[in-house]
């Protein structure tokens, strides 16, 4: 049951319908070909990969900022949040967490604090990787109230092949480090705006596990 259940993840309910158009059209492609049937198959469980939900182990030490999303960090510098989020317009350390195809897609709280603003900006659909995917490209930002009254911003951004930003959360609500609050469909990238003078402890081309891997620490800058 152990080895089973590493390779067998609890699949999130946004992916059923899309689990099933893909069965659906796997049962069309047998009549037409067994081959054909077959890569549809393939298709279908790699459908219900990318909505896969494990369950991750949040660190629960005070202060700690853990990744959004599972991927590579893409980027790491210094850029303004997202001007529809209200928040000064001052340089922050951005990272940013590229997610292929091939990773879970559902989006985790950096750490706990209350939801004060979510903003949607239609865009365009440039490759997530890219640095002007931040600005170009179609996005959903949250800022967090953190408990010592600072903020940190987090941004779902569309990517390539991706077309749908799914956000759970409202106004208002308090969320709990490694919490759920989104997910993008196929492909896209997670930004997250440190509180200033805050410095990340992850590296470009890290890998990162949403909920679990530590980005930064509050209490970092205050230790001798």
């Amino acid at each position: 049951m152990q080895m089973l259940g590493t390779f067998i993840k609890p699949m999130h309910p946004e992916g059923r319908k899309f689990v099933a158009i893909f069965a659906a059209g796997t049962l069309g492609l047998f009549f037409l070909s067994v081959v054909l049937g077959w890569i549809g198959i393939g298709l279908t469980v790699w459908c219900y990969y990318f909505f896969r939900d494990p369950e991750r182990v949040t660190p629960t030490r005070d202060g700690l900022i853990v990744s959004p999303a599972d991927g590579v960090v893409s980027l790491i510098e210094k850029a303004v949040p997202p001007a529809e989020l209200g928040m000064p317009a001052t340089p922050l350390t951005r990272v940013s967490v590229f997610m292929s195809v091939f990773n879970c897609h559902v989006n985790r709280v950096p750490i706990s604090g209350q939801v004060t603003s979510i903003a949607y900006r239609p865009g365009k659909f440039f490759n997530a990787s890219l640095d002007k995917a931040s600005v170009d490209n179609e996005r959903n930002s949250l800022c967090i109230r953190m408990q010592d009254g600072r903020d940190l911003a987090v941004v779902q951004i569309a990517g390539l092949v991706a077309r749908r930003i799914v956000c759970f959360v409202e106004t208002g609500a308090e969320m709990k480090t490694g919490e759920r609050f989104g997910l993008i469909r196929f492909g896209s990238r997670l930004d997250v705006y440190l509180p200033d003078g805050i410095v990340p402890m992850v590296s470009i081309g890290q890998t990162m596990i949403a909920g679990e891997t530590v980005i930064a620490e509050l209490n970092a800058a205050t230790k001798g």
